[in-house]
């Protein structure tokens, strides 16, 4: 990179995308400035982050934490805020790159205003395409701004993706390691602890995200993700179980070419591609070694003892706020599973209900409606948790 250091705002500090995109600014004092920090409950961490990295702005999504983030930077010379209004401000204020990092559907409004101020924004929130996918890439195009995905799959597929020729792409592939329960059977999975749950053969990730790897939720939205990134429809796009979790994703030309890219299991490889963007930098990530790896296997996934990919095709397919509604849903019963209100398997059965009592009840042509839709089906799900 040349030009001087490249100024970089991180929403979602303190999370795991977070934490990982400030090691490697870090390393690199030199390529890159912390703008502004935004996290929402671990506020220890974000005041760290804050003496360490020294930026303009810090911002916490709990207005209640406001005073202890003025008492604790007072005299740095740090802005700080607190609410909804402060993490918008965070994400509207001029930088290089946005790491849009907040996860779930709380991410959406800051991404979107980091967007139309015409930003590069580093995607690390899935929830943003999976909510309201048709407006934010609008948005994209209105206001000039550029999408880098992060997630391991669709960076995979970002760095293999023929951009000037996506007419000669035929098939996108997104791999997944099959989480903790990849051979499991039903029974085993009925009894699943959240701790047994989070417990990921290979990523290291927070709660939620973990558990949507083991349910494959996560590959579910990942897909409604990469159709709004590529614009590739639902049916031409695969999900391929690879254990190993070293082929991150493939793309499948009109030849019969399959590209695809290779890395260790390491989010920093991913989030540094696009801190670097189009250049690339440095990593103390592992190198690959193919040869101690030995092997590498692959297998189609079990949508019946994983029902959550089908509920987001379906969601796809049916449009409007259907991925909304699966989203908020999937959410709010994560969370009770986590708080072990419900079972594992009951997660897929709680979304699948409230897409049913929701369907076709709401459209996704504006954010206003994007919202109505997420706050309905999470009460739904949680008239749903209310009856279990």
């Amino acid at each position: 990179m040349s030009g001087g250091p490249r100024s970089v705002t991180v929403l979602g500090s303190t999370g795991s995308v977070g934490t990982s995109t400030l090691d490697l600014i870090g390393r690199n004092p030199d390529q890159f400035r912390v703008v502004a920090l935004v996290a929402h409950r671990r506020l220890d961490l974000l005041i760290e982050q804050a003496r360490s990295f020294r930026p303009a702005f810090v911002a916490s999504a709990d207005e209640a934490a406001l005073p202890v983030l003025r008492e604790a930077l007072s005299g740095l010379g740090i802005a700080v805020g607190a609410g909804p209004a402060a993490v918008a401000e965070a994400a509207a204020r001029p930088s290089d790159l946005v790491m849009a990092a907040i996860v779930g559907a709380a991410g959406l409004a800051p991404t979107l205003a980091a967007v139309r101020r015409g930003a590069v924004v580093a995607l690390a929130n899935k929830e943003a395409l999976v909510c309201a996918g048709d407006i934010v890439t609008a948005a994209v195009a209105e206001h000039g701004a550029t999408l880098l995905p992060v997630d391991s799959e669709h960076n995979a597929i970002f760095q293999v993706f023929d951009e000037a020729r996506r007419e000669r792409v035929s098939r996108l592939i997104l791999t997944a390691s099959g989480g903790p329960f990849r051979s499991a059977d039903r029974d085993a999975m009925a009894r699943a602890t959240p701790a047994e749950a989070v417990s990921h053969p290979n990523w290291s990730m927070g709660a939620k995200i973990s558990v949507d790897s083991a349910t494959m939720m996560n590959k579910g939205l990942e897909l409604i993700e990469a159709h709004h990134l590529f614009a590739m429809p639902e049916e031409r796009i695969d999900i391929l179980v690879h254990p190993q979790s070293v082929i991150h994703s493939l793309v499948e030309y009109v030849d019969g070419s399959v590209l695809a890219q290779l890395g260790a299991p390491d989010m920093r490889v991913p989030i540094a591609h696009a801190l670097a963007w189009p250049d690339r930098m440095a990593t103390p990530v592992a190198r690959l070694d193919l040869a101690a790896i030995a092997r590498l296997t692959f297998e189609p996934p079990d949508s019946q003892r994983f029902p959550a990919l089908s509920l987001a095709r379906h969601a796809l397919k049916s449009g409007g706020a259907a991925p909304t509604i699966l989203n908020a849903a999937n959410e709010v019963a994560v969370a009770a599973f986590l708080a072990e209100r419900i079972g594992f398997l009951e997660i897929a059965a709680v979304v699948d209900q409230v897409l049913d009592q929701c369907a076709g009840r709401f459209g996704a042509s504006c954010l206003d409606e994007v919202v109505a839709a997420d706050k309905a089906a999470r009460h739904g799900a949680e008239a749903v948790l209310g009856r279990t």
